[in-house]
């Protein structure tokens, strides 16, 4: 639910700008106060779950989703819309790393493989199921739905959740951090923004420039001030841990080209190639295939081979096969496009399944919170980066193409974010052959 909310509203855009009086350009401002607010929010949604019991944080957060979804749906101007998708915002900020955590918590660490690569298959089929569902719904239907349907979704979570998921209520209360609250939301909710207005420019981009210098300001004086409080916010002395370090790193450099695919793919196929959005759609649906087939070899596959040859191989070709979107044409068969695609998305699901798994091999139980909360905040930087990435290439080099794109101007920016995510596999080909073997089992199969 979380997961599809972040992708689907943008195809429903133009019709909710129509509504509610507003331009579609204008409305992008939602998206963006969507994903400000899960930068304020996230970074404390470990102290929370431990605080208050990580079961009652993830119950709340679904119930919190559920109220913003119902706002966002009776929204009557775009003001509305804007404050109704930031509180909504709020409660997806703890479902997923609060989730996260209780995933981690209570499961042994030899089944941590198998648990994460579930865990990953949402969260690579939504983006691309979520523009066709959206379109689907907004097209036959009306935009209210794509809010309404979170109701009934929410309360089974709820009921669901309350009934089956039962982890030890582990509440280990440490001081709150206030002012490291304060300036962490300052740092990521500045370079967020920062990132959002330059790669989808609803605002004048110098304000983009500016937020974004802020953010970087304040995450310098963040990291002065972690290292001399006790009990910090994000308690960045968990980056000690190779293996942690190792996936914080290649998991956000490998997510920069996979945040750019769901911008760059549906802009080339439309204004490229002139297809519908309901095409483009169908298109770029099939690489969700291969997120769900990886699922069931992921297990077997790293307990035969280790994570650091799988993440460096996955990272590597999947990096390729998103620059080798690049080289998609107008005359290319659409099932050469979906072969790609699906491919793809094995090597990604694979990918994000394994780095998510060692990046908790060296973490302890206590720590687990806290990893959670910068895992979840890396990720929504790299995808954030990634766009603005594509974005700025996207813009830049369509000054030299008379203000129009090209099919230029999109290999450029599919062979730039693919280089980029390709290059994670340089950090794991360096990790020892063994490493994460007590989370991938790939030693106790050698000693066999």
């Amino acid at each position: 639910m979380e997961q599809m909310d972040s992708t689907v509203i943008a195809t429903s855009l133009p019709a909710i700008a129509a509504d509610i009086g507003t331009e579609p350009i204008a409305l992008k401002l939602a998206l963006t106060a969507y994903f400000v607010a899960l930068a304020i929010f996230i970074p404390i949604s470990g102290w929370m779950a431990d605080r208050f019991g990580a079961k009652n944080i993830f119950r709340l957060a679904i119930f919190v989703f559920m109220l913003g979804s119902l706002a966002c749906a009776f929204s009557y101007s775009l003001e509305t819309f804007v404050a109704s998708r930031f509180f909504q915002g709020i409660g997806s900020s703890m479902m997923t790393p609060v989730g996260r955590l209780l995933l981690v918590r209570s499961t042994p660490r030899n089944e941590l493989v198998a648990a994460m690569a579930w865990l990953t298959v949402p969260a690579l089929v939504a983006p691309v199921t979520g523009p066709l569902i959206g379109g689907f719904l907004t097209t036959y239907l009306s935009w209210h739905w794509i809010f309404w349907i979170n109701i009934p979704i929410g309360i089974a979570g709820v009921i669901l959740s309350s009934i089956y998921l039962n982890v030890p209520d582990e509440r280990t209360p440490r001081p709150v951090d206030l002012v490291g609250f304060f300036i962490a939301a300052t740092a990521f909710s500045g370079l967020v923004f920062g990132l959002s207005v330059i790669s989808l420019p609803a605002l004048p981009i110098i304000y983009g420039y500016l937020t974004l210098a802020v953010g970087m300001t304040a995450a310098l004086l963040y990291i002065l001030h972690a290292r001399k409080t006790a009990y910090p916010l994000l308690d960045l002395k968990l980056l000690r841990h190779p293996l942690f370090r190792s996936a914080i790193t290649g998991g956000s450099l490998f997510r920069i080209g996979v945040g750019a695919v769901p911008f760059l793919l549906p802009l080339m196929l439309q204004l490229g190639f002139g297809l519908n959005p309901f095409q483009s759609g169908a298109i770029t649906f099939v690489s969700a295939i291969g997120a769900i087939g990886s699922k069931f070899i992921a297990e077997r596959v790293f307990a035969r081979f280790g994570f650091p040859r799988v993440l460096g191989f996955a990272a590597l070709f999947g990096g390729l096969l998103i620059a080798a979107q690049g080289l998609f044409t107008a005359e290319t068969s659409v099932p050469v496009m979906m072969t790609v695609l699906i491919v793809g998305g094995i090597l990604r699901s694979m990918f994000f399944t394994g780095t998510n798994a060692i990046g908790y091999a060296d973490i302890s139980d206590e720590e687990a919170s806290q990893a959670t909360a910068i895992v979840a905040v890396g990720q929504q930087l790299s995808v954030a980066f990634g766009v603005a990435v594509a974005g700025a290439i996207l813009e830049t080099t369509s000054i030299f193409s008379g203000g129009h794109l090209t099919l230029l101007n999109f290999q450029i920016a599919f062979f730039t974010v693919g280089g980029m995510s390709a290059l994670a596999g340089l950090i794991y080909f360096r990790l020892p052959h063994d490493a994460g073997s007590n989370v991938s089992g790939h030693r106790a199969i050698a000693k066999e």
